[in-house]
């Protein structure tokens, strides 16, 4: 059976669950986490939405999160974009300080907390997954740290640059179809779905982030637009996956606006995996792909972008 990278699906399915089952949402960690001197509280709510005004990336060189950034952010990728308090900028280092959270109030290990309420497997894992080519967290790595070799690969570690290297939180665990259905099923009819989708900070672009999830809107062809198809009342939780390495026919690109918010909440893995959530009656899809193209190069985010949506099209033909 196939073996799948959830990459930072990790995030709404392990990170934030713990998160909101073991720490207070809206303490001030500041201190704990080494920000002394920020003028501003930080707290699991923020992190949880992308709105503590952290950076969107920067390479897990183990050292301390806010000793790194006093040296400031490198130029000359777009990965380093700042982050600003109360907007919602998608960021993998507010995961790692909630993994850092998690370990210090439990005093237990990050991974074996996410490997026991989950069932979902942290690297390094029993099975190998699809390779694909290092994507642009490599590039950025060696601008940011180009005295720290990058991470090395293996057919059992994540492809995430930053998961490899081992900062937790944000990615790094994996699973077989069976494994993620089976831990959906618990997700999806426990309140945590609820307790997550709940609109919290918005980004500049109109993207909506509740406590780690994202709302899913109907403008033209935005993932609502398929899953507005389907009545309320329809439940269950789905699990599609494909090992296929074809390119998919293209897309339009979505128009300018993001239409209406619908019922639905979702979260997309870097390595092509894709979660759809409607928290109303528990109807959840997930999606498990490869972001690997037919001569083995890996998928750029539009091309990405059609096959979920191909896939996600031709389940929801029986709506």
């Amino acid at each position: 059976m196939a073996f799948f990278d959830l990459a930072s699906l990790a995030k709404p399915l392990v990170t934030a669950p713990l998160a909101l089952q073991h720490l207070d949402l809206d303490a001030d960690r500041r201190h704990q986490l080494g920000f002394e001197e920020r003028a501003d509280p930080l707290t699991v709510r923020q992190l949880l939405s992308h709105s503590a005004g952290l950076p969107a990336w920067m390479p897990y060189t183990g050292e301390p999160l806010a000793e790194q950034l006093r040296r400031g952010l490198p130029e000359g990728h777009p990965l380093f974009r700042e982050g600003r308090q109360g907007l919602a900028v998608y960021s993998d280092l507010g995961y790692r300080l909630l993994a850092e959270l998690l370990e210090r109030q439990t005093g237990r290990p990050f991974d074996d907390l996410g490997l026991e309420a989950t069932g979902l497997l942290p690297a390094p894992w029993p099975e190998e997954v699809e390779a694909v080519p290092d994507g642009p967290d490599a590039g950025a790595w060696n601008l940011a740290a180009p005295t720290l070799s990058l991470p090395p690969r293996a057919a059992n570690l994540p492809h995430d640059a930053n998961a490899r290297a081992g900062m937790k939180g944000h990615a790094g665990f994996g699973c077989t179809p069976v494994q993620m259905k089976a831990w959906l099923r618990a997700w999806a009819g426990s309140r945590t779905p609820a307790r997550m989708a709940v609109e919290t900070a918005r980004a500049a672009d109109g993207t909506v982030w509740g406590l780690g999830l994202q709302r899913v809107f109907d403008g033209a062809w935005h993932f609502g637009q398929l899953l507005s198809r389907i009545p309320l009342g329809i439940r269950g939780v789905h699990v599609i996956s494909s090992t296929e390495s074809g390119l998919p026919e293209s897309l339009p690109a979505p128009k300018p606006g993001a239409g209406k918010p619908t019922a639905f909440w979702m979260h997309f893995g870097y390595t092509g995996p894709a979660l759809f959530i409607r928290p109303e009656d528990g109807l959840c899809i997930g999606l498990l792909l490869h972001r690997r193209g037919p001569a083995g190069e890996i998928l750029d985010l539009d091309t990405l972008r059609a096959r979920r949506w191909r896939m996600l099209e031709a389940f929801l033909a029986q709506f």
